[in-house]
């Protein structure tokens, strides 16, 4: 679900942290949060951070997070969440079109479930691409246009009215994958899946899941 640039959505922001979340979390989202974060090391910026669900995955190499959300209510929420984290956490108020560090200044990159809700992704990855250091690795999880003439109809059809309402600017047929390219970086690493897996499958329900480099 969105949350990266839900800059005053008080209910949204509620939403996602007592319902989405939890619903994710019974899904099993936390196995693709693991495996997205699995084997980072040393300085992370991450994109959207929501309520801080990401927090806890983060492996003992990673030297220091700084975890970016511009929505007030769940900033908040992420800097409790951060107090008990297994590396140190930053929590700043920015957004990802607008990153307030220095080129190269980061190892690595996350966005996770992110990607979707930006007003500008073009703007967000040229500025992720930015802040990385050569050779430094975004890592992905994201929903994303699905495979099928039919569901792309759909997911235009719902992007188009009620959904980005809803879910804090969320979009749920962007090619997320182009853009990533568009940007610049290589990816290295792509596994597309349905998620939550069910016999029927809803707009929200592609995602894909990576790792792309910004080249040395």
């Amino acid at each position: 679900m969105a949350k990266a640039e839900a800059a005053r959505r008080p209910v949204f922001s509620r939403m996602y942290a007592k319902v989405f979340g939890p619903g994710l979390a019974k899904a099993g989202v936390g196995a693709h949060r693991s495996r997205t974060l699995a084997g980072l090391a040393g300085t992370v910026v991450e994109i959207g951070a929501g309520h801080g669900p990401n927090f806890r995955y983060y492996p003992a190499e990673v030297t220091r997070v700084v975890a970016i959300e511009p929505e007030p209510g769940l900033r908040a929420a992420a800097a409790r969440v951060a107090e008990s984290a297994p590396v140190p956490v930053d929590v700043l108020d920015a957004v990802a079109s607008e990153l307030p560090f220095g080129e190269g200044e980061f190892d690595a990159a996350v966005a996770t479930l992110t990607l979707c809700s930006v007003r500008d992704p073009h703007a967000a990855l040229a500025e992720i691409y930015r802040v990385l250091r050569p050779g430094g690795e975004l890592r992905f999880f994201e929903h994303v246009r699905a495979d099928t003439p039919g569901m792309r109809r759909a997911q235009r059809a719902v992007d188009a009215t009620i959904w980005p309402l809803l879910c804090g600017g969320c979009h749920t047929g962007r090619d997320t994958e182009w853009a990533i390219r568009r940007a610049g970086f290589e990816i290295t690493e792509l596994d597309r899946f349905m998620f939550p897996e069910s016999k029927v499958p809803t707009p929200a329900s592609s995602h894909m899941l990576g790792v792309a480099v910004r080249p040395a």
